[in-house]
């Protein structure tokens, strides 16, 4: 029979059993992170602005976001089980953004902190892990339902997807398609174009347009301010952005963009400059959301660079 002592670690080894895994879930952890919480915060004509907070875990492994029209969503039943559906885009974010920087500095999420994201305008963003559809931008005036869920890390994985969400993008009257399908209607009072100091031809923007940022501020901002500029030309109110456009020329300088040439700004000196166009060139202020005649367009840096990618 055993003895007392010996019941006593019996039942003391039992006790801590039933105990570890909460240790583990409070201190290493053990099983699937918390579900973030995602939001819709903006919207444009070619891309949503989300917000994904973390919960009391974290994502120490990022979290990945979802995204598909809300008719095809419909016609599924669902989301679709199969990831390579082509209706399906999705985009893991697991490293450091350098293009929208006014939320967290990592997608790697602490507790309850916050990053801010814009499918429909990742081809310049890094740290980001997108499928064949998700680095395109948004069709305008369309419905979309969007999901996100934490990936898996070092100590959890990943998390169930937190509650499907709906967002939309701004009509777009007749921006849809003008310039991606007449190149050769840009105004010829934009050609040549400053950018900066630096004159540049047709053939070097469009060059340019095709160019990831990868971290490089110079070409993020070149983007949007090529767009701008052809949107004044094509008549859009100068009024919202005079200002941005001088302080971006006045940025570049002599600088020669990628791939024309090797100029390069760090992101941190840009983002407020390229967010201000970005704005104005997707239509989130006014000037540039009206298409007064079928013959004059506005577009974004979204519309314009699915041609030349």
């Amino acid at each position: 029979m055993p003895s007392c002592r010996f019941r006593d670690v019996l039942a003391t080894l039992a006790l801590l059993s039933l105990l570890a895994p909460a240790a583990l879930a409070q201190g290493g952890r053990e099983g699937a992170y918390d579900r973030p919480v995602l939001s819709s915060v903006d919207n444009g004509l070619y891309s949503v602005t989300l917000r994904v907070q973390a919960g009391p875990s974290g994502t120490p492994g990022g979290f990945a976001v979802q995204w598909m029209k809300r008719a095809d969503f419909a016609a599924a039943g669902g989301w679709p089980a199969n990831p390579t559906d082509p209706r399906l885009s999705s985009c893991n974010f697991v490293g450091t953004p350098t293009l929208n920087l006014w939320g967290a500095t990592s997608f790697r999420l602490a507790a309850e902190e916050v990053a801010y994201v814009q499918p429909g305008d990742l081809f310049d963003e890094t740290g980001v892990s997108t499928n064949s559809t998700s680095s395109a931008a948004l069709d305008p005036g369309t419905e979309y339902v969007t999901r996100v869920r934490a990936l898996p890390g070092t100590d959890g994985t990943a998390s169930d997807f937190a509650p499907t969400i709906p967002t939309q993008t701004l009509p777009g009257e007749c921006t849809q398609g003008f310039w991606k399908n007449h190149p050769d209607r840009w105004p010829a009072s934009c050609l040549p174009m400053l950018v900066g100091t630096v004159s540049y031809t047709e053939a070097q923007l469009l060059l340019i347009f095709g160019e990831p940022a990868k971290g490089n501020g110079l070409i993020s901002l070149a983007h949007q301010l090529i767009t701008a500029r052809l949107n004044l030309c094509n008549g859009s109110d100068p009024t919202p952005i005079m200002a941005a456009i001088a302080g971006a020329d006045a940025l570049i300088g002599s600088l020669v963009v990628p791939p024309i040439g090797a100029g390069f700004l760090d992101p941190s000196a840009t983002s407020g400059l390229t967010e201000t166009l970005d704005d104005y060139n997707n239509g989130r202020v006014g000037g540039v959301a009206e298409c007064p005649t079928m013959t004059k367009s506005v577009t974004t840096w979204g519309g314009l660079k699915l041609l030349y990618r």
